[in-house]
């Protein structure tokens, strides 16, 4: 894995708990050439469908590395990191086509918390306890889902707060 004559390579850094962003800017602030796969995600936050940022990969981050030619030692007591992750007692490293395969799949649209045909829950309100087959998201904070009810397949607009993906 050289890089302009060096033997530099991508190593793979744990974090302390949900600090990942602040070891990234810790890093980045010493010069370091740091990596947080990150994805868009939707989550309900207080009954409110929010597009939140999350790490990929909950407590890990790479970090590009010359061994032998960079002083590493930082790393381990910057604010955020728990420790470059070894195996056997050689630092874990991943291959420069692994890395870039991973920067250029960042998803640019948010992961949707349901998408059309996943089977849900009713767990509150008039309907709950009913599955049905979740449709479309039909404005800020409702859902389009198709229950059957007396034998016939109904649409309902719910509140998305009302549902759960069903097990």
């Amino acid at each position: 894995m050289a890089m302009n004559g060096t033997t530099a390579a991508w190593y793979l850094v744990q974090t302390k708990p949900r600090q990942e962003l602040r070891a990234v800017e810790q890093l980045r602030n010493q010069d370091f050439t740091c990596f947080l796969p990150t994805l868009a995600v939707e989550k309900l936050v207080q009954g409110k469908l929010e597009e939140c940022v999350e790490p990929m990969f909950s407590r890990y981050l790479f970090i590009r590395l010359d061994l032998g030619r960079d002083n590493w030692s930082p790393v381990r007591s910057t604010r955020g990191v728990s420790k470059l992750v070894s195996f056997g007692g050689r630092f874990a490293t991943l291959p420069d086509d692994c890395v870039a395969a991973l920067q250029s799949a960042q998803e640019e649209r948010p992961r949707r918390l349901f998408e059309p045909g996943d089977r849900v829950s009713v767990i509150q309100g008039p309907f709950a306890g009913l599955e049905g087959i979740y449709q479309m998201h039909d404005g800020e904070a409702r859902a389009l889902v198709l229950i059957e009810l007396m034998n016939q397949p109904h649409k309902l607009k719910l509140a998305v707060q009302m549902l759960r993906k069903a097990a």
